[in-house]
């Protein structure tokens, strides 16, 4: 092909691209938000933040209910969800799959999950868990927990029986008796203390860095920057207030939700709300996860998290 060919089909093809971008831009009518039953998204539909943000522009907000973050990625990266929101562990699933998915914020988790045993259990320390049926969300942030938690106690992953429950199954697996603890977040955390008559035997705090993420399909986010970065300011918004009127979040997620006040009540004050940028501290802390699950054999390749920040900051 000569010189000249060659560069008039770039030239065509980046114009046909840009096209492209701009007829993508032009023709959104509605981002879709997969959401839990949890923190910030709830409230921001609650108050119908973003809703109010996106009127003027004639763009709708569709919200889709997830039990878990894993099946929730899943259907971002096919582009059934275009953004929403998840704990630390299943994007690191989800980028070793090749998933089309980026990072657009984070929000440090300070409190509200960790490890429930019965409350009259022989298991006391970290050590007890030994030879024992633990519950939770394979892929999920509670997996992580489970794994680092083992390690401080100088455990394997083969020391425990995992049992993979989603939260919904888990919680009466816990009750029953079938698992002798249980991994898991809010408010499905406070449900184990406050109904199920569960006991901490550890705060993921206690064990390793946390965090929880924003994300987004990798080419609804590269195509509308805007509007990406709008949803992030409005989240950021009913972060803010969540911060500033717990009782409110409480009250507001107990109406939402049907859990009960008094566990929402629990959720909400022990909850970080604040969101904020994918800082190299936090892509740092959520490398160290990629590497321990790598290590284990739980993900088939390593990974860099780094790899998948997305680069259109709101600055």
């Amino acid at each position: 092909m000569r010189r000249r060919e060659f560069l008039g089909l770039s030239v065509g093809g980046a114009i046909a691209a840009l096209s492209s971008r701009a007829q993508a831009q032009a023709s959104i009518k509605e981002i879709r938000i997969g959401y839990q039953k949890t923190g910030v998204l709830v409230i921001a539909r609650q108050q119908a933040v973003l809703e109010k943000r996106f009127v003027g522009k004639q763009i709708g907000i569709k919200w889709i209910e997830f039990t878990s973050g894993p099946p929730l990625l899943e259907a971002m990266s096919t582009g059934s969800v275009d953004l929403g929101a998840v704990g630390d562990t299943p994007p690191i699933f989800a980028q070793a799959a090749n998933a089309n998915i980026v990072y657009i914020a984070g929000s440090p988790i300070t409190n509200g999950q960790g490890i429930l045993v019965p409350a009259n259990s022989s298991i006391r320390t970290i050590a007890d868990l030994k030879g024992k049926r633990v519950g939770f969300t394979k892929g999920s942030s509670a997996h992580n927990v489970v794994i680092a938690t083992l390690e401080k106690a100088g455990l394997t992953y083969e020391d425990i029986t995992p049992v993979y429950l989603t939260p919904p199954d888990a919680g009466p697996a816990f009750a029953n008796g079938s698992v002798e603890a249980w991994a898991v977040w809010d408010p499905y955390f406070a449900i184990g203390e406050k109904r199920q008559n569960g006991r901490i035997l550890i705060n993921a705090h206690e064990v390793a860095k946390t965090n929880s993420f924003y994300l987004a399909n990798r080419d609804f986010a590269n195509s509308h920057v805007r509007e990406t970065r709008e949803v992030i300011d409005g989240l950021a918004e009913a972060a803010r207030w969540a911060e500033a009127n717990r009782a409110e979040v409480a009250s507001a997620l107990a109406t939402v939700t049907g859990v009960p006040l008094e566990v929402q009540a629990v959720a909400a004050n022990r909850a970080s709300f604040l969101i904020g940028p994918v800082t190299g501290e936090i892509v740092t802390t959520q490398q160290a996860v990629a590497d321990r699950f790598h290590k284990l054999g739980l993900i088939p390749k390593p990974i860099a998290v780094r790899d998948i920040v997305w680069r259109h900051t709101q600055s």
